[in-house]
């Protein structure tokens, strides 16, 4: 498969099977991460790979917790607080694998540096047959201290990139794309 290929037709994934992702798959997707460019090639990335469905599951519950408590005035709150509220709801829907992705060095870039590993491993995930998709839901609850004592993560670690990793149940079907705005210059 392409690059061009990989871009137009990866998904986030939000259904996946009950079959694992083999630990040396989920090494091959992290190779393809740590190959991203960083900022003066710092390279700050970390990972964190949880298979554990009980973790998986403290950490959702904690983060449902913590963005009800935190949401405020979001534009989208209504309707994220009837997921949040619903104790059926996993925000990591039962997915298999979470690699979480943080800045373990101090820089002014670590965002964009975790950012953009984040994108190699979801493209190299879809090109191996597997679906991914970024939790948003989960990266306030672990930049707080009960959420990286959930999953034993360094206090200087900054999360970054929470992606599950599974095995889809079905294809996604593509979302319409807009027109960009572009604008030239010269």
């Amino acid at each position: 498969m392409d690059v061009t290929q990989a871009i137009s037709g990866r998904r986030s994934v939000r259904e996946y099977t009950e079959e694992p992702v083999d630990a040396s798959v989920i090494g091959n997707l992290i190779d393809a991460a740590i190959h991203a460019p960083s900022a003066v090639n710092a390279q700050p990335w970390a990972f964190t790979v949880v298979r554990d469905q009980k973790a998986l599951r403290r950490v959702s519950d904690g983060a449902k917790a913590h963005m009800l408590a935190t949401m405020g005035g979001n534009p989208h709150a209504d309707h994220f607080r009837s997921h949040l509220r619903d104790l059926n709801f996993h925000i990591f829907y039962h997915a298999p694998a979470l690699v979480l992705i943080s800045g373990a060095a101090q820089g002014p870039w670590i965002v964009e540096d975790c950012a953009l590993a984040g994108e190699n491993l979801m493209l190299a995930a879809y090109a191996a047959g597997l679906g991914s998709c970024w939790i948003g839901f989960a990266q306030a609850y672990l930049n707080t201290a009960d959420g990286k004592a959930d999953l034993g993560l360094p206090a200087e670690w900054d999360p970054v990139a929470p992606i599950i990793i599974g095995h889809p149940k079905s294809a996604v079907t593509p979302v319409p794309r807009k027109s960009p705005e572009i604008r030239w210059v010269g």
